[in-house]
């Protein structure tokens, strides 16, 4: 798959229609939110796109992207999302509105797995075996194109892989569960960011 990759600094252009459905993902320093700063957003509209934003880290000013993040008109597709929503909201102040998630997704569809990376669902999905050999590597600097083909497939494949999800959702009746896990995202992630970050229903 040939994929269409911009790298964008600070901010989305002011006049980009990415459509009313994107991919989004997140690149930090760390899993810590306070302590390891939110480096890239990447989206993706699901046509092999991906837009990278590289934020200036000394004020993370970009109202174009938070524009998009927090219209409720426009879904946002993540893997994990409770993660890169705490980011989003402590570095950018906004919230992200509209929200699915494949991994909450997989977790409730593919009950005949334990294996809910994104990676997995890649390869099952959309027969693709991508590589992570840059997971974990230095985002706050200068972006090699490995690392930028790196974010790009954290998006690109959101889209076609939440329809699958979808799907069996729908066929095992299981699909308001969905839904209602979704309207409580909002508050997991209010709740990392309070430092709660035990299951609160556990006896």
């Amino acid at each position: 798959m040939s994929n269409n990759i911009q790298l964008h600094k600070n901010d989305l252009p002011e006049d980009l229609n990415l459509g009313n459905k994107i991919a989004v993902d997140g690149e930090f320093m760390g899993l810590n939110v306070r302590r390891d700063p939110l480096c890239l957003i990447q989206i993706s509209t699901g046509r092999s796109d991906a837009h990278i934003i590289q934020f200036d880290r000394n004020n993370y000013n970009a109202p174009n992207l938070a524009r998009i993040l927090k219209d409720e008109n426009i879904a946002k597709i993540f893997h994990f999302g409770r993660a890169d929503m705490a980011h989003i909201k402590y570095y950018l102040r906004t919230d992200t509105n509209n929200i699915f998630d494949t991994k909450i997704a997989s977790k409730l569809a593919r009950s005949y797995s334990d294996n809910h990376s994104l990676k997995t669902l890649i390869k099952e999905f959309i027969n693709i075996d991508i590589s992570k050999q840059f997971q974990n590597s230095d985002f706050g600097g200068e972006l090699t194109p490995s690392q930028l083909k790196y974010c790009a497939n954290d998006v690109i494949y959101l889209h076609r892989i939440h329809e699958e999800l979808i799907k069996i959702l729908e066929r095992e009746n299981r699909i308001k569960l969905y839904e209602d896990c979704l309207k409580f995202l909002k508050t997991r992630v209010d709740l990392d960011l309070a430092f709660f970050k035990e299951d609160i229903w556990a006896h």
